[in-house]
């Protein structure tokens, strides 16, 4: 039988993924006095590396950082600086350049490692059960690969792309959207790397070419990393005769075990990426990284399931999407926002919970079908024959003030 909330006064919460949206779920609950617990398969929260910069928009991800009574906190660490943009033809002249200015914080970057540090010592000590990794949901207990089981009055999936508690609601699963980036990493880049600090400036190089981008970030510490993108059969490595497909864009050797081979990975991106100028191929040259291969998946859009009592979504457990746009973690964050705002404020008026999460799934929903369409859709674009149509990329200053009027019309609609 489906376990029914009503109204429980002091329920209690499992959180499953220590991400943005699932960390910021719990810290928002904490400050409305409810109980939760998250779970997260890393074995520690410096673990594995967490990837490069991101952007939180005023409309979304910086609402949930308010909301989580941590806006002083991410203004330490936030980058306006890195708003900046630079577009490049293959032979690494300025098409487009775009500099936000000094005061603008519309879109300010922080780096993925900066943002879970910040959330995750937000909370109270042991919340995070770290390196239990879920095995499977029922209703809303859980099974870990441990043998461990814990019981919740409401699970919330924050477990990403891959999302074992999504499986639970539908057998909805991430489609390869035709495109895959792999990553470079430069550090100490005003002294070991200063052409690429020039070609990056304080943020972003998009250098487009056929089907293919050269993209460059700046990070803090004097790190940027990087993404050699490009419109590719999934299973390219073991095409290339690196190792057997294992299905989701790498290769295994003959042990079964994940394969790297950097220097002819970087060899077919050299050949790939032939007709771009030698000042734009030191991405692929100088990397200090092992090139690893991140093809991007999507979930079709939208995804719906059929409301089940006990259980629910946030994040790219819900509603994965291209990186495009940006909106992937400030969906997120705004996820984990507001599904803990509406079950505090059911805690506090008696609401039965089971009502707030069907209406906020709806809401969610509705959201990330329409945001994740937009994403797709360009990601397509961007990597069609010809390359992209300059006139679609949109312009920073337009967007500012587009996630500015937003946040004020969602401000204005829940007071």
């Amino acid at each position: 039988m489906e376990k029914i909330l009503t109204n429980i006064a002091n329920p209690s919460i499992a959180i499953v993924g220590a991400g943005p949206g699932g960390l910021v779920a719990a810290r928002v609950l904490q400050l409305g006095g409810v109980d939760v617990t998250v779970y997260d398969a890393d074995a520690s929260l410096e673990s594995r590396d967490q990837g490069g910069t991101l952007d939180l928009h005023a409309d979304s991800g910086q609402i949930a950082v308010e909301d989580a009574q941590l806006a002083e906190e991410f203004a330490a660490l936030a980058r306006p600086e890195g708003q900046a943009h630079r577009l490049l033809d293959p032979q690494g002249a300025v098409l487009m350049e775009q500099t936000p200015a000094l005061d603008e914080t519309a879109a300010p970057e922080i780096d993925r490692a900066q943002l879970r540090r910040m959330l995750a010592e937000s909370l109270i000590p042991n919340t995070i059960r770290w390196g239990r990794r879920l095995a499977s949901v029922n209703d809303a207990t859980l099974t870990f690969e441990d043998g461990r089981v814990e019981t919740a009055d409401l699970v919330i999936g924050a477990d990403g792309a891959w999302s074992r508690v999504r499986a639970v609601l539908t057998d909805a699963v991430p489609i390869y959207t035709g495109v895959t980036f792999v990553e470079a990493l430069f550090t100490n880049v005003t002294e070991s790397h200063p052409d690429i600090a020039a070609l990056v400036g304080d943020g972003h190089m998009w250098a487009n070419g056929d089907g293919k981008t050269l993209v460059l970030q700046r990070n803090s510490g004097d790190v940027v990393r990087g993404y050699i993108s490009f419109r590719v059969e999934l299973d390219w490595l073991a095409e290339a005769g690196l190792g057997a497909a294992d299905g989701r864009g790498g290769v295994l050797d003959s042990n079964g075990t994940s394969a790297t081979h950097t220097e002819r990975v970087r060899a077919v991106l050299r050949d790939r990426f032939a007709e771009f100028s030698p000042e734009l191929l030191r991405v692929i040259d100088d990397t200090e990284g092992t090139l690893p291969s991140r093809p991007i998946f999507a979930l079709p859009t939208p995804t719906t399931w059929a409301h089940r009592p006990g259980i629910t979504l946030v994040g790219d457990a819900a509603h994965v999407m291209s990186p495009f746009g940006g909106n992937g973690v400030n969906l997120a964050l705004l996820d984990g926002a507001e599904i803990a705002r509406s079950i505090v404020n059911a805690v506090r008026t008696g609401t039965a919970i089971g009502d707030v999460v069907r209406e906020y799934e709806e809401r969610m929903v509705s959201r990330g079908a329409t945001l994740g369409k937009a994403a797709n859709d360009a990601i397509a674009e961007h990597y069609a024959i010809g390359g992209p149509d300059l006139d679609s990329i949109p312009n920073f200053d337009e967007a500012a003030d587009q996630w500015r009027a937003n946040a004020a019309e969602y401000r204005a609609s829940r007071n």
